[in-house]
């Protein structure tokens, strides 16, 4: 049976740590892991899950859109008619459209601050695919770029089968996951209903296709689904997040 973990802290002990961090206190801040999101509600449905992997004083978490209410995100990262999207969904659980340009130049702004604290491991957590994000000494870990290899080690010859969250992200999701050994199948299934039976209607059409490994791709989707679909089906399910929180894990010092 498959089994890998994934999340996001921010505690207070983490961040007093990491803001009062000097020279001679180097070695602390590479055991503590540096988490990046979009939006803080992708950093509330992650945190438990990185808990399972790090103890709270060791996560240190940011998220872009922190502070600013919905004009202000509107003003600062609106998507132009034509332009490349990334979405995300705001406190109130509306999605919106943000301009992919705009959200991946304000993200290496926060790596850069990040390196400058002295982290050297920084994890993004996200579904888009960002082409120019670049670290000068951290180790970067961006989900687009890793998540598919890390499958492709763990299912080889197996048939995955990937549920996304939205019928947008379809193209994207089959050009992040073209590589894999089995072309693999896919199913849409919101993680923010209040009943799991869309999901269910997904795990069962992928495992009727021959899918005999499950992924579930979205920051939404909690230990709970995947605890669920596995008993359900009686096959393995991943979270795509939870292996990259195993990855980061390993590599503080």
């Amino acid at each position: 049976m498959l089994s890998l973990s994934v999340a996001t802290g921010y505690g207070t002990a983490s961040r007093e740590r990491a803001e009062n961090a000097t020279t001679a206190d180097s070695k602390s801040m590479k055991q503590i892991l540096a988490t990046l999101t979009l939006g803080s509600d992708a950093r509330r449905d992650v945190r438990p899950l990185l808990l399972e992997q790090l103890p709270e004083d060791q996560l240190y978490s940011v998220a872009l859109l922190d502070g600013l209410n919905e004009a202000e995100i509107r003003g600062a990262f609106g998507a132009e008619a034509d332009e490349k999207v990334v979405i995300t969904r705001t406190p109130e659980g509306k999605d919106m459209l943000l301009s992919l340009a705009r959200v991946e130049e304000a993200f290496q702004e926060k790596i850069v601050a990040l390196e400058a604290q002295g982290f050297e491991t920084i994890l993004l957590l996200g579904g888009a695919r960002f082409s120019h994000l670049k670290a000068d000494r951290a180790t970067l870990l961006e989900p687009y770029r890793l998540l598919p290899s890390l499958v492709n080690a763990i299912t080889g010859e197996h048939q995955v089968g990937i549920v996304i969250a939205r019928e947008e992200n379809l193209s994207e999701q089959r050009s992040k996951w073209r590589n894999l050994v089995q072309k693999p199948h896919f199913a849409i299934a919101s993680p923010w209903k209040s009943s799991d039976d869309d999901l269910v209607d997904a795990a069962l059409t992928l495992q009727e296709k021959g899918a005999d490994v499950l992924v579930l791709d979205c920051l939404g989707y909690h230990q709970r689904h995947r605890d669920f679909l596995q008993k359900l089906l009686g096959i393995p399910v991943l979270l795509s997040n939870m292996l990259l929180a195993k990855l980061a894990a390993e590599l503080l010092l």
